[in-house]
């Protein structure tokens, strides 16, 4: 069976920059990646190039930072007040928040502190970041009705609920 939409699919994967620096990896305690194809679960170039792949097949997905993660952007880097977090003792650079905004919740990393003003960032830590996936699939079957509807996979290695 190949990989195609409504999909499920489990694969290993170990994942590096262009510099070849290991950013992650998936490994026998955690167990393989495992996703609903076509329902935007994982990043899209690299759910692209798994399109009718199948069980045993390994590739090296180069993925551009448009396709995964999206460029860096400046507008989501924002100054604020130190006096904005509240219930907080001491800012600290690396800090991540929740923040409220028209599009809903977002996490937000603490950049820089200098003084009384914050400086946040909302971009995800990988964007503007080209990635590399080393690829084994390890499982394809077609997904329940129910998964499909709920748009992940449910059971082993799943959402449950």
């Amino acid at each position: 069976m190949s990989i195609s939409n409504n999909s499920v699919v489990s694969f290993h994967y170990t994942l590096t920059d262009s510099d070849g620096k290991q950013l992650d990896q998936s490994t026998d305690e955690r167990g393989p990646l495992t996703y609903l194809h076509g329902a935007g679960n994982i990043i899209p170039g690299l759910e692209k190039q798994l399109e009718g792949k199948a069980v045993g097949d390994k590739l090296t997905a180069q993925v551009p930072a448009a396709e995964a993660y999206g460029e860096r952007s400046d507008n989501l880097i924002q100054e604020l007040p130190a006096n904005m977090f509240t219930g907080v003792e001491k800012v600290e650079e690396g800090m991540e928040f929740q923040a409220q905004t028209e599009q809903g919740t977002q996490i937000v990393r603490v950049a820089k502190v200098d003084g009384d003003t914050v400086t946040i960032d909302a971009n995800h830590p990988l964007a503007g970041v080209d990635l590399n996936f080393d690829v084994e699939v390890t499982e394809v079957r077609d997904a329940t009705e129910e998964e499909v509807s709920h748009g992940h996979v449910h059971g082993p290695d799943g959402e449950e609920h």
